[in-house]
């Protein structure tokens, strides 16, 4: 069934491919294990170890009675500056503005002066160098818990740097590499101020998009200046009222946000859980629009390459079978698993072997694995075309920087060859490599780590928010910068640390920040796996399930 270009160009495929799919027993895992069913789009030679153990009960226990008493002593807190016992630091509305509307929500504020602000020393670090595999941090000091900080003038040196998404190694100084992107700024200047339909349309940002075609193996693809905006302001342009959207609950805030401006109704299925999808197409194939019943216009599911919380990989194959079967279009957001992951670092069509055809709209950024910013969209040529005249971001932004176009071009001509040497594929084969040396680590270590053993990022679960914040300055301590990551961003029972690794990476210094995970993992009893890891190859499944007796 074919769409108009108002539609956004979309042209499903209707093959009727069925799934099926067995659930087995794991002590403390979700797990999902798969059989290769033919016609499926499951290839058997990707079953692939994607954990997401369960923590003791006990740990989910004081996980909630920490939160507890935190909250209780916010309340008492929020008791003490409202009787003037305490000074009150947050932003509120003036006296003479009381009868208006509340300017600031003071419940919604809550958490945050009362909790994030007694740790907010763990966020928003100054940094003074290349964030490269180490950085130089600018010390700080709060004289009032937080609220303000402080220089001391004093550098921290060679942090090895375990947080940036530099996948590739591509955030870099190198004279020699960056020869090329000098050059540009000589020529084209640092800004273009203006938009690509206007004056801004530089023969560089057309030898991108050609290129990104090329390498994603597709008709056609447009950039954008901004990686946050090529969600937010392209979803809305390709659906709308009378749309539904299925989204994976743990996508991106982007493209929960172009959900939400879209005017689409919006449904949230289970982590890469076929099952609730298949439910959902089902239901809104028979069932239709609330109401009326009439057919939807669209049903556009939304997902990730990886998930960037989770460390998880999409379940390509199946959801592609899912579309075809219910004649649905695919949105598929590769901002951490272009140039990440897949044998030329393709992203996971190239991991899992399906056709970059199957995927309607396929997304990504620069801003990882290409060292630089901004992102692209890239399909057919009739949804590239009908894009370039409806996106907001495409219209009224301004076209990217040429250093930036100039940057992304030489990474990619890298990865792909084209520049005459295989810097790209070592550096592709280092970073896989270096994921899997530093997962199989940590387990054995006995830290419970979430995610794919192909995805670069991974989340160490520390579950309580003393730990959270005591790990992240203990590491600090030892020279490790590392991200920590609590509720709300993440459930309030699971917060975690979020490695993200890099082909810059040495041995010696996975090494070294193995060493030291080991130390602080034992002296604040970080360690809460109770599996036994063997080569074996399990998949997480469907339900959760509790331990065997």
């Amino acid at each position: 069934m074919a769409r108009t270009a108002a539609d956004g160009n979309l042209k499903p495929n209707s093959n009727q491919n069925g799934l099926k799919c067995e659930d087995v027993k794991k002590n403390g895992y979700h797990h999902r294990s798969e059989k290769y069913v033919p016609g499926s789009g499951v290839a058997s030679r990707q079953h692939r170890l994607e954990s997401f153990e369960q923590a003791p009960m006990y740990v989910a226990v004081l996980t909630y009675l920490g939160f507890g008493i935190v909250t209780l002593f916010g309340y008492l807190r929020d008791f003490l500056r409202a009787v003037g016992l305490e000074k009150c630091h947050v932003a509120q509305e003036r006296v003479e503005q009381k009868d208006f509307i509340p300017l600031y929500q003071d419940f919604e504020n809550f958490y945050t002066r009362n909790l994030y602000m007694r740790v907010r020393d763990n966020w928003n670090r100054p940094i003074c160098s290349l964030p490269g595999p180490v950085f130089d941090l600018m010390e700080r000091v709060s004289d009032d818990y937080n609220w303000t900080f402080r220089l001391t003038g004093k550098t921290i040196h060679s942090v090895i740097n375990m947080g940036s998404y530099n996948y590739l190694g591509f955030a870099e100084n190198n004279v020699d590499f960056l020869t090329t992107v000098a050059d540009k700024v000589h020529q084209y200047g640092v800004g273009v101020c203006s938009t690509r339909q206007e004056i801004g349309n530089l023969d560089i940002h057309e030898e991108l998009e050609q290129l990104v075609a090329n390498f994603l193996r597709v008709e056609s693809a447009m950039t954008f200046g901004m990686g946050f905006a090529t969600n937010s302001m392209n979803i809305p342009a390709l659906v709308g009222k009378g749309c539904l959207i299925l989204s994976d609950e743990v996508n991106h805030t982007s493209l929960i946000l172009g959900a939400r401006l879209s005017g689409a109704t919006i449904r949230v299925f289970k982590h890469n859980n076929m099952n609730s999808l298949e439910k959902m197409l089902r239901e809104a194939v028979c069932s239709g629009q609330p109401r009326t019943h009439r057919p939807w216009r669209k049903i556009l599911i939304m997902v990730e390459g990886i998930y960037s919380m989770e460390g998880s990989v999409v379940r390509l194959p199946e959801i592609i079978a899912l579309k075809k079967k219910y004649k649905a279009f695919l949105y598929l957001d590769e901002a951490h698993s272009i140039g990440a992951v897949g044998r030329t670092g393709r992203g996971v069509t190239e991991l899992f072997d399906v056709n970059p055809a199957d995927v309607d709209v396929m997304m990504g950024t620069f801003t990882k694995s290409f060292g630089a910013a901004g992102g692209y969209i890239a399909g057919k040529k009739e949804l590239v075309n009908y894009l370039r005249s409806h996106s907001h971001s495409g219209v009224y932004a301004s076209a990217m920087s040429p250093p930036v176009t100039e940057q992304i071009i030489r990474a990619m001509k890298c990865i792909m060859g084209i520049d005459g040497n295989s810097e790209g594929m070592r550096r592709i084969r280092q970073l896989a490599e270096n994921t899997r040396y530093f997962r199989a680590r940590l387990k054995k270590m006995g830290f419970i780590i979430y995610g794919n053993d192909d995805s670069p990022v991974v989340p160490v679960l520390l579950y309580m928010p003393g730990k959270v914040v005591a790990f992240s300055r203990e590491m600090l301590q030892r020279k490790i910068g590392v991200v920590v990551v609590g509720f709300p961003a993440t459930p309030i029972t699971e917060a975690r640390a979020r490695f993200c690794v890099s082909a810059a990476h040495t041995r010696a210094m996975l090494d070294q920040v193995l060493h030291h995970m080991n130390e602080v993992g034992d002296t604040l009893c970080l360690k809460f796996s109770r599996q036994k890891y063997s080569p074996c190859t399990d998949l997480y499944g469907e339900t959760d399930f509790e331990l065997d007796s």
